[in-house]
């Protein structure tokens, strides 16, 4: 069965990111992935998605959403697409099935477009943390991996690229409208004040 190869999946995706990532990345590391993993199934739960296999290919999508940092920084999302398309049939996925999840991954790209449920769960699950009480050391990792690769050059410059993110940022579903939006505009006065 299909379904029940998810462990395979993990096992597989966890083994290729602890190893082949660079130490560079301290926020799209392991941890984010497992994180978007678990915000996935609480908020897929939460909106009301009951479908099996839409679960499966969420919970995939959220595997393979950052995949594409084992090869390349910008664009990383159509790389984690091949990495799918490479691997899924391995797995027993259709071509139907298979592009579901690329349709996924591609909907986390920044800016975010989903285009249906699926879409906005695993875009609002991918920067849930932007509403919860551990957005500090989780953003001070993205600061620190922004500033290693110069795509800031200072803090300063980081402070106001945060800030213009946070307010142009919104949340897709109603479970992190509620959960997490309340949270997050607290984080954005609070960095306007520093």
């Amino acid at each position: 069965m299909l379904f029940e190869s998810f462990h395979f999946i993990h096992d597989h995706v966890v083994h290729n990111l602890l190893t082949g990532l660079s130490e560079k990345l301290t926020y799209h590391n392991l941890p984010h992935t497992l994180d978007v993993l678990k915000q996935v199934q609480r908020s897929g739960k939460e909106e009301g998605i009951m479908e099996e296999e839409d679960m499966f290919l969420l919970k995939t999508a959220a595997l393979y959403h950052d995949t594409g940092f084992l090869s390349v920084y910008a664009g990383h999302e159509a790389a984690g697409c091949e990495l799918a398309r490479r691997d899924l049939p391995g797995f027993g996925f259709s071509k139907n099935q298979t592009e579901q999840v690329c349709s996924l991954i591609m909907a986390t790209k920044i800016p975010q477009s989903p285009k249906n449920i699926l879409e906005e769960i695993i875009c609002d699950a991918d920067l849930d943390y932007l509403g919860r009480d551990d957005f500090e050391p989780i953003s001070d990792s993205l600061r620190r991996e922004f500033l290693e690769l110069g795509i800031v050059s200072s803090d300063e410059h980081w402070y106001s690229l945060q800030i213009k993110f946070i307010e142009n940022h919104n949340y897709f579903t109603n479970s992190s409208r509620q959960l997490r939006n309340p949270e997050k505009l607290k984080r954005l006065e609070k960095l306007k004040s520093v």
